[in-house]
């Protein structure tokens, strides 16, 4: 059992920054690469690479971040702006590099990690495709890091393990949780949950499930607890 791990750049601007990326993803010893619409790569691009051609050689190109994702098990978002109000579940809660890596212990899985676009990150609407955000504690005066930067922080984190990252439980089908999310709405119809709050829980909820990771059987517990909820209802 293996984790596995996706770096994604999302409409990446600048191919340097593109080409600085693939070279960190070798230096720590990871090897995809998926790249949503991007910038044209040109010389510029193979030159900042280094030794690191075959991961921008390798590198994927789709045309929305859905694509990019396919069927990871975790989705995580990052961003350096942090959201200053704790009911908006958005941006919060966020988690450090570091404390991603300790989260990610002991789990059997393909976590995607999102990286936004040079000039303004990712959306709002983006981020609500996450599971988890992270956050690289900056510098509060300036703490919008370049791109390939903020990649490299996160590999480091996530190599720390190495290898050594023992892997012993496998985490849910995103498809799984898809299902998930979807009789949880259902069963909010059910119980008559306000129309206008539905879409926020849902976010919130996502957020819950991203941190704690469920496992097939959880979902398919939660799956059972809800069918029950609705047949006495």
């Amino acid at each position: 059992m293996t984790l596995h791990i996706k770096i994604i750049l999302v409409d990446p601007l600048y191919q340097g920054n593109v080409g600085s990326v693939a070279r960190v993803i070798k230096n720590f010893g990871f090897n995809e690469l998926i790249l949503v619409n991007p910038c044209v790569l040109e010389g510029e691009s193979r030159a900042m690479s280094a030794g690191a051609s075959d991961i921008l050689n390798n590198a994927r190109t789709v045309e929305s971040i859905s694509d990019a994702i396919g069927s990871a098990n975790i989705v995580i978002g990052t961003t350096g702006i942090k959201s200053s109000k704790y009911d908006e579940h958005i941006r919060m809660p966020y988690y450090s590099p570091e404390s991603i890596r300790e989260k990610l212990k002991g789990i059997d899985g393909t976590i995607a990690i999102l990286f936004g676009r040079e000039d303004c990150g990712l959306t709002n609407e983006e981020l609500k495709l996450c599971d988890m955000i992270s956050i690289i504690p900056a510098s509060i005066i300036y703490p919008i890091m370049n791109l390939s930067h903020a990649v490299c922080i996160m590999l480091y984190e996530l190599s720390k393990h190495d290898n050594a990252i023992q892997n012993e439980m496998p985490l849910a089908d995103k498809f799984d949780l898809e299902l998930l999310y979807e009789h949880i709405y259902g069963l909010m119809g059910h119980i008559e949950y306000p129309i206008h709050k539905k879409d926020k829980t849902m976010l919130m909820l996502k957020r819950i499930f991203g941190r704690a990771q469920l496992l097939p059987r959880e979902v398919q517990t939660l799956h059972g607890i809800i069918r029950k909820s609705i047949r006495k209802l």
